[in-house]
């Protein structure tokens, strides 16, 4: 039986208008738009988030969680993105919106950066001990890692086998709280601030792991009215006023965070899943052997540009440029300590990573062989323009829902405008046989 795979995105067909921008903003071809509604292809779909940001209708639902459905855990922890930050001014200190964090119904709160710094040193341990094949490919966004897995399956051994920052910050909060108040770890509830909804499904589904240490996410822009309100009610007075945050720590909301002990010619960074696709197509072809590591962002910017966010991307990751000048500048971790928790074990993720291929077009080779034929001889008699009228993002697309039985060569408009020509000029030539003029008299 084929594996069942948790996604973040819920379609909800009876807000959708049919209009199409879901399915032409989609970079996997994992939308089609059928009977006037999108709907989404479980098998294509990376979780990008990218058709929720044109959906003017609200038809595409992220699964995060509201407070009000936390309820049940005795113990709350909110572990939030450092691009929560960048939705304030630089004036607003991480220390004054953690401690508004907690006004907004959270028990404690969890800042990233002793993760951040600890994770960038077990990766720097991992990669000048690495022996494989070049580059390595950050696995710390989890639409990268799913668009690896489904389009570029040879590639999956070449991600970077290190837990997420959210993930070891997950365990410590939990396992510290579990000490100080005896709590089984069931009953507190690790919660990620979030700015887009793959977070959701690498908290469902994590790859490299048995179980996430985060229990669910909250989405940045449900929470931002709550704590915008909460701001002027924080004490200043009582407040840590960066919260235990660095600069270091800070910047992985945002591209460019290399490992320090790495060389920059030896290491690219990349935003936005258009050029990530473009660098996933080079490291296919063996064009980037010479780098040692490429850190990919699915949103333009890094984590700023998640569509679950409130500001704009470049607004933003201006604020947390001009933030970073005011937080300390040091590692929130000694290397020492990082380098006896990487022996144990506390970094490396519990499984490989696997390949999550497309289906092909059958399970047996040879009829999927002769429907790939049966597609390409579709597509050569398309019009080629991608218009997307039919409802499939390409003429390829399309063809394969012919082949697959899912559409019809009628559903194409100039396929159906040539059909509908040919009948008329027959229906004319019955009308008016061969050697009588059209328009005479009786």
């Amino acid at each position: 039986m084929a594996a069942r795979y948790q996604y973040s995105l819920r379609f909800e067909p009876e807000r959708c208008d049919g209009c199409t921008a879901c399915m032409r903003a989609c970079p996997a071809e994992a939308v089609r738009v059928r009977k006037g509604r999108a709907l989404k292809l479980e098998s294509r779909c990376i979780d990008c988030g990218e058709c929720i940001k044109v959906c003017t209708k609200r038809a595409i639902v992220p699964l995060t969680h509201r407070m009000s459905e936390l309820a049940g855990f005795d113990w709350k922890i909110a572990i939030p993105s450092p691009a929560l930050y960048a939705q304030f001014d630089p004036e607003v200190l991480p220390g004054v919106v953690l401690a508004a964090l907690k006004k907004c119904g959270f028990d404690d709160v969890e800042c990233l950066s002793p993760a951040c710094d600890a994770v960038m040193s077990a990766t720097e341990i991992f990669l000048n001990a690495y022996k494989g094949a070049f580059p390595l490919i950050s696995s710390f966004c989890p639409t990268v890692v799913r668009l690896v897995q489904v389009q570029y399956p040879d590639l999956v051994e070449q991600l970077l086998p290190i837990l997420a920052p959210r993930e070891v910050s997950a365990r410590a909060a939990k396992e510290r709280k579990s000490r100080e108040s005896g709590l089984d770890a069931g009953r507190i509830c690790a919660v990620y601030i979030t700015p887009c909804p793959s977070k959701m499904v690498g908290i469902l589904e994590h790859p490299g792991m048995e179980r996430s240490n985060l229990d669910t996410a909250v989405a940045i822009k449900d929470i931002f009215p709550c704590l915008a309100a909460a701001l002027p009610e924080v004490d200043e007075d009582f407040t840590q006023m960066d919260g235990g945050e660095t600069a270091s720590g800070v910047s992985w909301a945002f591209m460019g965070g290399f490992p320090r002990s790495l060389p920059s010619e030896n290491t690219l960074a990349v935003a936005g899943l258009p050029n990530v696709i473009r660098i996933l197509d080079d490291i296919e072809k063996g064009k980037l052997r010479k780098y040692a590591y490429i850190e990919t962002h699915a949103c333009p910017e890094g984590c700023v540009g998640g569509c679950l966010t409130v500001e704009n991307p470049y607004v933003a990751r201006g604020r947390l440029i001009r933030l970073m000048h005011k937080l300390p500048s040091g590692p929130a971790v000694e290397r020492d300590t990082v380098e006896q928790r990487y022996d144990r074990g506390e970094y490396l993720m519990d499984e490989p990573l696997s390949a999550r291929p497309m289906m092909p077009l059958d399970a047996d080779i040879s009829k999927a062989i002769a429907k790939m034929k049966e597609r390409d001889k579709i597509v050569a008699g398309l019009p080629g323009i991608d218009c997307g009228a039919c409802g499939a993002p390409s003429c390829k697309a399309f063809a394969e829902d012919i082949v697959l039985g899912e559409a019809e060569e009628e559903n194409c408009v100039f396929v159906w405008r040539t059909e509908i020509t040919d009948q008329i000029r027959n229906m004319v030539q019955i009308t008016w046989p061969p050697g009588r003029e059209q328009g005479g008299g009786v």
